[in-house]
């Protein structure tokens, strides 16, 4: 498992090439793939910047519009094999988005809109062997946010993300598996093959009422489990990237390269406590 940079970290202030830099600057093994601005810049030039930064690039975002009309979802699904090849000419044929735990529709309806659409971008990736990570959210604002809930329990993506192909899996957040009530055993029951990507971060001690998405913890200054987090991941035989995504916890007031190193350092701290660092 290596470190990656997470633009929650510098508060979404710093833009592609230059979160690179800053990435291999603080001393990250890995940065998170802004896909739209990199493919912008080039394939030559982005396989340069980062070979010459030796960053490692674990994830991109998932560049479909899924959660609107049909039309939008059909304009964006025409490029995304562009986006996969783009991925696997760099070496990091992964992508991930979220899925709201509840819906203006009921779930039996958005689940069968879902998918549908994962199923038509899960085939157009697995051309190029590119997987897809769905998240899970499990704060109970989130959950109540909308009249109908979804899905929400990280068993229950699993099994969905099973149905829409098999190079769909989850991204795993340990806020989310801790607000959605997981637990190791659900990890491990997982597996590796099945966990795209990991996000890391901490918790208040608060009831679930009081939860609010936007304001997290840096990795070892809450209530989660993180020692049991990365030990089931070391468990299954995971080795891909960890990025830390912290909302909130001050860094929009903080110098950029303050909050990344803040975030590299407390993930760090919380690996080797579990002895997976």
């Amino acid at each position: 498992m290596y470190i990656s940079l997470n633009s929650t970290l510098v508060a979404g202030r710093v833009a592609w090439p230059e979160f690179a830099r800053l990435a291999a600057r603080v001393g990250f093994p890995g940065a998170d793939l802004a896909l739209t601005p990199a493919m912008k810049e080039g394939l030559e030039a982005t396989k340069s910047l980062v070979g010459e930064l030796n960053l490692k690039l674990p994830i991109a975002g998932f560049p479909v519009e899924f959660r609107k009309d049909d039309a939008t979802f059909r304009r964006d699904l025409a490029n995304l094999n562009e986006a996969a090849q783009f991925l696997v000419a760099l070496g990091s044929p992964r992508m991930s988005t979220y899925i709201m735990p509840s819906s203006e529709r009921p779930k039996a309806e958005q689940r069968k809109t879902y998918k549908e659409r994962f199923q038509a971008a899960a085939d157009i990736l697995a051309r190029s062997h590119v997987r897809l990570g769905l998240e899970f959210l499990g704060p109970l604002h989130l959950r109540k946010l909308y009249p109908y809930e979804f899905i929400w329990r990280m068993d229950e993506m699993l099994e969905f993300a099973k149905e829409c192909g098999p190079n769909v899996g989850l991204l795993l957040d340990s806020w989310h598996w801790h607000h959605a009530g997981a637990t190791v055993k659900d990890i491990v029951a997982a597996g590796r093959d099945n966990i795209v990507e990991v996000q890391v971060n901490d918790s208040p001690n608060l009831p679930p009422e009081k939860i609010v998405d936007s304001e997290r913890l840096l990795p070892g200054e809450g209530v989660i489990d993180l020692t049991g987090f990365f030990r089931a991941l070391k468990e299954i035989g995971y080795e891909d990237g960890v990025s830390p995504e912290v909302f909130g916890r001050g860094l929009k007031d903080m110098p950029p390269e303050t909050g990344a190193t803040m975030g590299l350092e407390s993930t760090r701290a919380v690996m080797r406590k579990a002895g997976v660092a």
